[in-house]
């Protein structure tokens, strides 16, 4: 009888790690091994064309954080996570409560979530041609309702705000997803039985919907935050960085930093900082779980 139980032990341990072994390897080769390496790599000034180099200590942090365009990256990190996550969030929301009112099998869901699959690059270049400021699809539009068109791209103080645009309609598809699968999930006895109290739509959406959605919210929201905190293909298909720096963020810095001025330490240090931010959001997300009440 021990031995039989030891053995069905070991067979579920074993089983256990032959499922797990491979997805370990890769998570390690392809996440651990490079993230060691860059912070490694941040305390050296290494310039990615030689093999030699010399440990420079926090000299490449130093050096950022007295570097004012790290200082402008950094800031214009945040506003575009702040441009595109919670526009992406709220208008999510509103489309999934209307495709699932519409039914959860709808065509409308496949035409939103298309942009989603869709390749960045490819986005970006169609993109490219609709903010053309003098034969654009956008000016025109703006134009036939007798408003004044935008540089969009080519001005600095709409450059950022245009990228954000186009991230946002790029994610709202998979964000709507996320919140429609949420709301299949739901108790849909809570919603019936304050209809018949007389609760409305609006009230039945504030005092239900919405608590019942917050960690759904909070776990898009962080996916979105860190989608956007990486965000390289569209502004280097769109403004590659420009106009003057506007669209410059961390991981596009790190880029210039490390490819085209081939000082790899200071990039490296750059990206660090900002998987440093990426991990105080997630903590942030693991004490606000703590803290949440679930109805």
């Amino acid at each position: 009888m021990g031995n039989s139980h030891l053995y069905k032990q070991w067979k579920s341990r074993f089983t256990f790690m032959l499922f797990v072994t491979p997805a370990s390897l890769f998570l390690m080769l392809f996440w651990l091994v490079p993230i060691a390496a860059a912070i490694g790599i941040s305390f050296t000034d290494w310039d990615y064309m030689t093999s030699g180099f010399q440990m420079t200590g926090w000299a490449n942090y130093q050096g950022l954080l007295k570097d004012k365009a790290f200082w402008e990256a950094l800031s214009h990190t945040l506003l575009f996570a702040a441009q595109t996550v919670v526009p992406v969030l709220v208008l999510g929301l509103i489309l999934a409560l209307l495709v699932w009112s519409a039914g959860r099998n709808t065509i409308y869901s496949l035409i939103l979530f298309s942009p989603w699959i869709t390749p960045a690059v490819a986005v970006s270049i169609v993109w490219t041609w609709i903010f053309e400021p003098d034969a654009g699809l956008a000016n025109q539009l703006l134009h036939m309702q007798g408003l004044p068109g935008f540089a969009w791209l080519h001005s600095s103080d709409t450059a950022l705000s245009s990228v954000a645009l186009v991230t946002v309609w790029k994610n709202l598809g998979y964000v709507m997803l996320l919140f429609t699968a949420a709301l299949s999930r739901m108790p849909s006895e809570l919603s019936e039985a304050a209809s018949v109290d007389g609760a409305g739509s609006i009230r039945r959406l504030l005092h239900i919907t919405l608590p019942l959605l917050r960690p759904t919210i909070l776990m898009t929201g962080i996916i979105m935050t860190a989608d956007s905190l990486r965000a390289y293909d569209q502004i280097q298909i769109l403004t590659q960085g420009g106009p003057a720096g506007s669209t410059r963020t961390l991981l596009y810095l790190y880029y210039q930093l490390g490819f085209e001025q081939f000082d790899m330490g200071r990039a490296s240090a750059a990206v660090v900082i900002l998987m440093a931010i990426g991990l105080g959001l997630s903590l942030f997300q693991i004490q606000w779980k703590k803290k949440e009440v679930y109805i």
